[in-house]
């Protein structure tokens, strides 16, 4: 990653700063905890210094699925804002960003987050630059923006994280976003390359099937309104903070088809396109999903993959709190991605911590039997320490 050894030690020192105690985890405060007599070396790691932080992503990637990895596991992808003051920053702006809950100034960057079995880690990110940077040719240049980055919509930023996952080889069969990302080109994409899908929809979505038992049309919320209550089953999403995280669930299987109706040169396997609804235990109030999976996928399988969105929810709140990713001080496009990626490899590694600490106790090895068989209190000839009774 670092052809200077200088450049890699400041990196070390910055991970160590990341994984400290301090609340907070700027570059002044990364330096105290690294002895440092001023911010500069830390400053140096996201600017100055020649690295890519692409490929550090892909390292990143590559070690969550050696550690996290399974056929099963689900891709997450969501964005979270990063409040700041003043407008030289990279990609800020004005924009609604769910961390505050309004439109307030701020950058927006677009995550995937891994999810299995094993545990969930970031894999890939991208900051969203707004139509008032791509059209300031001045403005980009000065924020180090590299020449031909376009104007990308969130979707089109999501769909190329799909498209590297794939091209990278990277294990997972599902892929689940909430209604910023449900329809258009990752649709497809998903199809194409076999991975089911559980995206969510506003109510004014259109649906309809085609071969289903029993005819379905018009939007998400009209097909949700005729359903009777014999058509609800409550389920867990996961577990929460406060224990199973209950909902009433609907399921409109809309058509199933061979995946070659869409593709000639994919197989003939069978695949199901319907409509996951959610309703509130609390206030009724209902939440849209456009699903595509294997034929004879149950519902319940579609829920468990929508309730695995919790993960990246706890990765931002973990990454924000405990490493810093909201700590970023550099203004420059390359500052940004170079901060968010040293953090991600910070959460990778406690993904790994964690996974080994709730995992099962290493199997005994015959060295350890050995040893424990020269102590045995029914035997002196074998548990006397100086071999002096041993046979």
């Amino acid at each position: 990653m670092f052809a200077a050894p200088s450049v890699a030690a400041s990196a070390h020192a910055f991970l160590d700063g990341l994984l400290g105690a301090e609340r907070r985890k700027t570059g002044w405060m990364r330096a105290e905890a690294a002895g440092d007599p001023g911010p500069w070396r830390q400053q140096a790691i996201l600017g100055r210094s020649r690295w890519n932080a692409d490929a550090l992503r892909d390292v990143v990637r590559d070690h969550v699925i050696e550690t996290l990895g399974a056929p099963e596991a689900v891709l997450v992808i969501d964005e979270t804002g990063f409040l700041k003051q003043g407008h030289a920053s990279c990609g800020v702006g004005r924009q609604y960003t769910g961390s505050a809950g309004k439109i307030t100034n701020c950058q927006i960057g677009v995550f995937a987050a891994y999810v299995s079995d094993k545990g969930h880690a970031f894999i890939d990110r991208q900051l969203y630059l707004p139509k008032a940077w791509t059209g300031d040719p001045a403005r980009m240049t000065a924020a180090h923006v590299p020449a031909g980055i376009p104007f990308a919509t969130k979707p089109q930023l999501a769909l190329g994280m799909v498209e590297r996952a794939i091209a990278a080889g990277v294990p997972f069969a599902w892929v689940t976003a909430d209604t910023v990302y449900g329809v258009g080109e990752i649709e497809l994409a998903l199809r194409r390359a076999y991975k089911g899908y559980v995206l969510g929809v506003t109510g004014q979505h259109s649906f309809w099937s085609w071969g289903a038992e029993a005819e379905v049309s018009g939007t998400a919320e009209e097909i949700a309104t005729a359903l009777g209550e014999e058509d609800w089953i409550r389920l867990s999403a996961g577990a929460g903070t406060k224990g199973p995280r209950l909902y009433d669930w609907a399921y409109r299987e809309l058509a199933s088809l061979k995946a070659d109706a869409l593709d000639p040169t994919l197989d003939q396997s069978l695949w199901t396109r319907g409509l996951l609804v959610r309703r509130s235990l609390s206030d009724g109030s209902l939440a849209y999903f456009t699903t595509w999976c294997p034929a004879g996928t149950p519902i319940q399988e579609l829920v468990a993959v929508e309730g695995r969105r919790w993960a990246i929810e706890d990765a931002f709140e973990t990454a924000k709190t405990e490493l810093g990713l909201a700590h970023n001080e550099s203004r420059s496009w390359h500052g940004w991605h170079r901060h968010v990626s040293l953090v991600m490899l910070a959460f990778a590694m406690l993904a790994r911590v964690r996974q080994l600490a709730n995992g099962p106790p290493p199997k005994t090895t015959l060295i350890a039997k050995l040893a424990g068989s020269l102590v045995d209190p029914g035997n002196p000839a074998r548990s006397d320490p100086t071999g002096a009774t041993a046979h």
